[in-house]
């Protein structure tokens, strides 16, 4: 048995917050406070000061596996995700080969079988990736697929995504689109604006996204799919989503740490290292972001984890491919910059994280109930520390390296083991 002792339990599910051992065996929480009797066996961590929150979820990670494992694959992935809380991921579907076919799906579930957490995959709505031809649903949800996305790429065809999220609908399972319309699009990764203007980079609109995003709530209202709207930017964005969500849809918003955390003047200093798609935007979106947060819009935090080599990003911002690594700042930019600054609650920000995605991905994990799996992150919500240019990810694509955090993972627990000290 593992016991956690003396922190601060906080289970967003059922909404404790408080003082408590917790008891571990056989991979399951067997017990919240109380006593048990102990062996000799059993395995004892003081974990006084420190929050014992569930493992963190995170619904869009990117691991580059198949094809891309320069930079990243499924087992590194896997320790970045353990270092920053994580115990549960589902990669994006844009691998070479796409994730479009059983085959693909059962190379990386017998990878994932052996990494330290648990990874997911969801599965291409289209074939190749191209929009053109939708993939077999049911096959793919069948051979493993936790639910069906693009990711990177916008479903053009407006028609075709219908039926797409029509035979979700059916299958029970979520849809999740990248919404940036390309024929809007000067040239991806940079906020069109004031920063752009001054790079002579033409950029990406806010319109781009709302507008897309406004179509694809209308459909998912007539479809009564669940759909989730990713890595949201701008504010509009977040209106549209807002307005769908009161007229009955199924529509959820994603946003990451770097929508949340910074502005398109961090493209100044960081350089390619601060191009994403969707860009980073203005201050007047960042709010936008953060009320979408505290009025519960925005309902999942997502990292859009997506590793490039040092290379790469290394070439000029025009050049370099957009996208930044997310799982080791997460937690701590939450900390930082929502419950610090009175946004959020750590309950609140921590059912973003664990409980809301785990179910809509119909994960069996986001909780610390008894008898549910035991996986556990334990972290010190006061700790200060700067981000290295150090990660386990295999890559360093970071913007928020030399800055100052609140907020350490001290162990990650999956399964009942300890599969990440700090």
């Amino acid at each position: 048995m593992l016991i956690l002792k003396g922190g601060r339990v906080l289970d967003p599910a059922s909404g404790f917050d408080g003082k408590a051992d917790v008891f571990i065996g056989d991979g399951k929480i067997l017990q919240i406070g109380g006593t048990r009797e102990l062996s000799g066996t059993d395995e004892v961590l003081n974990v006084e000061g420190f929050a014992v929150a569930p493992g963190l979820v995170d619904t869009h990670v990117h691991f580059r596996d198949p094809g891309f494992t320069y930079k990243e694959d499924i087992y590194t992935g896997a320790s970045a995700a353990a270092a920053g809380g994580f115990t549960s991921v589902v990669c994006m579907a844009n691998t070479s080969p796409a994730a479009d076919n059983p085959e693909t799906l059962q190379y990386i579930a017998e990878k994932a079988a052996k990494a330290k957490i648990h990874v997911y995959q969801a599965a291409a709505v289209t074939k190749g990736l191209k929009g053109r031809e939708l993939t077999d649903f049911a096959a793919l949800r069948k051979a493993g697929a936790a639910g069906f996305t693009d990711d990177g790429i916008p479903i053009c065809d407006a028609a075709l995504l219908e039926e797409a999220m029509m035979e979700a609908a059916r299958l029970g399972v979520p849809v999740s689109l990248h919404e940036e319309d390309p024929s809007m699009i000067a040239r991806p990764g940079v906020n069109r604006g004031r920063v752009s203007a001054l790079l002579d980079y033409g950029g990406a609109p806010a319109e781009s996204e709302y507008t897309l995003a406004e179509r694809d709530c209308g459909i998912a209202l007539r479809t009564r799919a669940e759909v989730v709207i990713q890595h949201i930017s701008a504010a509009r964005t977040v209106d549209v989503v807002r307005d769908y969500w009161h007229r009955g849809a199924k529509v959820h918003g994603e946003v990451t740490p770097q929508h949340f955390s910074l502005t398109e003047e961090i493209v100044l200093q960081k350089g390619s290292l601060a191009r994403v798609n969707p860009p980073i935007r203005t201050q007047e979106d960042r709010l936008a972001l953060i009320e979408g947060l505290r009025d519960g819009t925005l309902d999942i935090i997502a990292t859009d984890h997506a590793p490039h080599s040092r290379e790469e990003k290394a070439r000029d911002i025009k050049d370099a491919p957009s996208g930044m690594i997310g799982l080791e700042t997460s937690l701590a930019l939450g900390i930082t910059n929502l419950v610090l600054p009175g946004h959020l609650t750590l309950l609140e920000l921590l059912e973003k994280m664990t409980v809301n995605p785990a179910r809509l991905y119909r994960l069996p994990a986001g909780t610390l109930s008894q008898g549910a799996p035991a996986d556990v992150t334990v972290f010190d919500p006061d700790e200060e520390w700067t981000v290295e240019d150090r990660f386990y990810s295999k890559s360093n694509n970071s913007p928020f390296i030399g800055q100052r955090l609140t907020g350490k993972v001290k162990y990650t627990v999956c399964g009942g083991r300890v599969v990440y000290e700090g």
